[in-house]
């Protein structure tokens, strides 16, 4: 943010706010186990800028959750939605767990606790809450049950926004679960598009097939790109002929990972960046392009499906060996695009099919990739600093024009 800044005339004053969230909640709860036995968690609720609209970003649950990773991740939201030109503000959360330690039911106690007592914390109109790495649509319905039936006992449907990225039959919106997906799609067409690269057997890499890798490389597999090799927990993959995405999500959704799946080799993690391809999408945790990495990718785009997946260090390493990066702020923005069609929806009491989801999606996705890589062309500086840039003049034009109260 602040190596955008140094593009921009950002007031003294904006600065100093978005260095720093403007709420930090931490929560410690008992949740009775199965066995009868109890156990303390600990929850986060950061919610770093409301400027331009309630507080939205995801819950996430796994061990590695920290007050400072949900406070670096909160206000990604923020400039990411800016950059969007959804109306909302950037938050984030999660619990330090690891949800595969725990039942179904734990899971449903431990989610409704954490909820409750968030309390006033959290609302349709004040901070809306979404699904994120280990967190799904069944656990977003949990949350808004307890949500609704903890305050009003009245109009319950109007607050059904208070989380997003539901079931579908709970007041979720159709293109939900493959929007973050789509988005990065939709960017990965227009980077096509630009530089004159056919699609149809182009060869792309996955690391992490969780929901956003699952989708992005489905779809891919619909343009005619070619899956040569995906990485996740469980180990990596290759297949230099393409590997059945459709055919390996399914497979991922019985076994948790892609090892043992017969449609392709196993090979050693580290030589899954070696690969040959076009194309490589992290999709995973923070940090896994570091500069060792980016001096082994053998690709000519990087589309951050993650967080955060670079490091500084490694983007460096990308820029002088001229691999582009379509920057996580801009590539996974579509899931909150389609969350603010959710809550859109929520609010009026509508239904959207799924043609007018995609459609308004790629729109503001395509519009936001366009102002990303002008800005890029015009000041000659790589996609992130154009990006964060975009966003942040967004930012900064409003507090000007609003002012700080009193």
């Amino acid at each position: 943010m602040q190596k955008a800044m140094e593009h921009l005339d950002v007031a003294p004053h904006v600065r100093a706010i978005l260095a720093e969230p403007r709420n930090e909640l931490i929560v410690n709860f008992p949740v009775r186990m199965d066995n009868g036995e109890y156990k303390l968690f600990t929850g986060y609720r950061i919610q770093h800028n409301n400027m331009l609209g309630p507080y939205k970003g995801g819950l996430r649950f796994h061990p590695e959750v920290t007050l400072e990773e949900v406070k670096a991740l909160a206000s990604v939201m923020t400039v990411k939605c800016a950059l969007v030109q959804v109306p909302f503000g950037g938050a984030k959360g999660g619990i330090s767990m690891s949800p595969g330690d725990y039942s179904r039911d734990e899971l449903e106690r431990i989610s409704r606790r954490f909820v409750h007592d968030l309390g006033n914390n959290i609302g349709p109109e004040y901070d809306i809450p979404a699904p994120d790495v280990g967190t799904n649509s069944q656990i977003m319905v949990w949350m808004m049950d307890t949500y609704l039936n903890t305050h009003s006992r009245k109009d319950k449907n109007a607050h059904k926004g208070v989380v997003t990225g539901k079931t579908l039959s709970s007041g979720g919106s159709r293109g939900r679960s493959k929007a973050t997906g789509q988005g990065a799609v939709y960017c990965i067409q227009e980077w096509a598009s630009e530089h004159n690269v056919r699609l149809e057997g182009c060869r792309y890499i996955v690391q992490g097939f969780g929901n956003v890798g699952s989708k992005t490389a489905i779809l891919l597999e619909k343009l005619g790109a070619k899956l040569v090799g995906v990485q996740d927990h469980t180990g990596s993959i290759a297949f230099a002929d393409g590997i059945s995405a459709s055919g390996l999500a399914e497979y991922v959704a019985e076994h948790r990972g892609v090892a043992g799946f017969a449609g392709a080799q196993p090979i050693d993690n580290d030589a899954f960046w070696d690969l040959d391809c076009e194309i490589c999408i992290p999709a995973a945790l923070e940090a896994q392009i570091n500069s060792a990495v980016a001096r082994r990718l053998r690709c000519k785009l990087v589309v951050e499906g993650a967080n955060g997946p670079t490091t500084l260090g490694g983007e460096a390493v990308l820029q002088e060996r001229g691999v582009e990066v379509i920057p996580d702020l801009m590539a996974n923005a579509g899931g909150v695009v389609v969350s603010y069609f959710e809550w859109l929806q929520n609010k009026r009491t509508e239904s959207w099919p799924l043609e007018k989801v995609d459609a308004r999606l790629g729109q503001m996705m395509r519009q936001a990739y366009k102002e990303m890589r002008t800005f890029a062309i015009e000041r000659g500086v790589d996609n992130r600093t154009a990006a964060l840039a975009v966003a942040i003049q967004r930012i900064n034009q409003v507090y000007l024009e609003r002012g700080i109260f009193p």
